[in-house]
C-alpha cells in the first residue's frame, strides 16, 4: 500500500479536497475528553490538523515516509513513522497505552488496512468509556450533467488498475464490516452520507486523477488514461481549463464507540 502513494506524494498533497470543519466538531461533541487524538494513515496530515483543533495531542502515523515529509507541520500534531514490520504492542505503546486515545480517525483509508487487526488495536488504544472511533472517504465527484456521465465513462476505464481492496471504497463503505456501538454518525451497513463542497479548477481537477493510484498503476504499465484525448473531452465537458467550479465530493463516515 505504501508504495502506491509514495510515488504520487506530492500530488496526492496538492489535489484532494479539504474535510468540512464541521465534521471534526460533530465527532470532538462525542467523546467525553479531549486529550489525545491519533489520525491513522494520516498521509499529508490534513485529518489531523483538523482534530488539532479539538484535541490537546495528535498523533499522525503513516506507513509511508515519503508521504510524513509532505505532512503540514502543527505544534500540537506530531507526525510518526509507523512500517507495516511494527508489532501492535510497540505500536500501541507508541501511541499511548491502552485505554489512551479519545477519538481515533481515519480518512480515506480504511479499505487497506487487515480490518481485524486494525479494529484490535483501535479497541485497545480508545478510552473506556468516553472515546470514538471515526472512518470516512469519498467516491464520487459531482460536476454538473454534462461533465458527471463523461467522468463516468473514465472511471470505468479505471476499474481494471485498482487494488482489489478499494471495492468497499466504491460500495460508499456500505459492505464494510464495522463492529462498533453506533454513535451517531453512521453504523454498519448504513453509513452517514456527507458532502464535500469544493472550488475547483480544472488544472487542479487534472492533477486529482493523476494522484489516482489506477492511473499511476496504468502508466507504469504502459496505458495513458488521461490521454491528449480524454483531456480534451474534460476541458469541453468542464466548460474551459479557466473556468473554477463549484463541485461536490460523495462522502460517507461510520463512526462508534466500544
Amino acid at each position: 500500500m505504501a508504495g502506491l502513494f509514495d510515488k504520487q506524494a506530492e500530488t496526492y498533497l496538492d489535489a484532494r479536497p479539504h474535510y468540512p470543519a464541521e465534521w471534526y466538531s460533530m465527532l470532538a461533541d462525542r467523546t467525553t475528553l479531549h486529550s489525545l487524538a491519533w489520525d491513522v494513515a494520516t498521509g499529508n496530515g490534513q485529518a489531523a490538523i483538523g482534530v488539532a483543533g479539538h484535541y490537546e495531542h495528535v498523533i499522525g502515523t503513516d506507513v509511508s515516509e515519503a508521504q510524513l515529509k509532505c505532512a503540514i507541520p502543527h505544534p500540537r500534531v506530531r507526525y510518526l513513522h509507523t512500517p507495516l514490520s511494527l508489532p501492535d504492542d510497540e505500536l500501541v505503546d507508541l501511541i499511548g497505552g491502552e485505554g489512551s486515545v479519545d477519538l481515533v480517525t481515519i480518512a480515506q483509508a480504511v479499505h487497506w488496512f487487515d480490518l481485524p487487526s486494525l479494529y484490535s488495536t483501535v479497541t485497545r488504544v480508545l478510552r473506556k468509556p468516553g472515546g470514538v472511533f471515526a472512518i470516512w472517504g469519498y467516491n464520487d465527484i459531482m460536476v454538473s450533467p454534462t461533465f458527471d456521465p463523461i467522468m463516468k465513462l473514465f472511471h470505468d476505464t479505471t476499474l481494471p488498475y485498482w487494488n482489489p481492496k478499494i471495492q468497499s471504497l466504491f460500495d460508499g463503505y456500505r459492505t464494510l464490516p464495522f463492529p462498533f456501538e453506533s454513535v451517531g454518525l453512521g453504523t454498519e451497513g448504513d453509513p452517514l452520507a456527507l458532502d464535500i463542497p469544493k472550488e475547483l479548477s480544472f488544472d487542479g481537477f487534472l492533477r486529482m486523477l493523476r494522484s489516482w493510484s489506477a492511473v499511476v498503476t496504468a502508466k507504469e504499465k504502459g496505458v495513458d488514461l488521461l490521454s491528449e484525448r480524454v483531456v480534451k473531452e474534460f476541458e469541453w465537458a468542464w466548460g474551459g481549463s479557466k473556468l473554477v467550479r463549484s463541485v461536490a465530493y460523495k462522502a460517507f463516515m461510520l463512526a462508534g464507540k466500544v
